[in-house]
């Protein structure tokens, strides 16, 4: 576990993560994180783009479904 404090960032507020999390995550400066907000009030930060995987599953299901005539398409 990692405690985090809240620090005032400008007229906002913000976390600072140290840098074994940034290095967990496999992110650096300017990159985008996400957090997630999950059942009983918890929350997970991650790098990944929820809707960009959604995005890829429909994709690789349209891709299965399509695979003879994308592959005629690719000769």
């Amino acid at each position: 576990m990692v405690t985090l404090k809240i620090r005032k960032v400008g007229n906002s507020l913000g976390l600072v993560l140290p840098k074994e999390v940034i290095s967990r995550l496999r992110t650096g400066e300017g990159d985008d994180v996400f957090l997630i907000e999950g059942p009983n009030n918890t929350y997970r930060l991650t790098p990944f783009d929820p809707s960009f995987q959604r995005k890829m599953e429909k994709a690789e299901e349209i891709m299965a479904r399509y695979r003879n005539t994308l592959h005629r398409l690719a000769e």
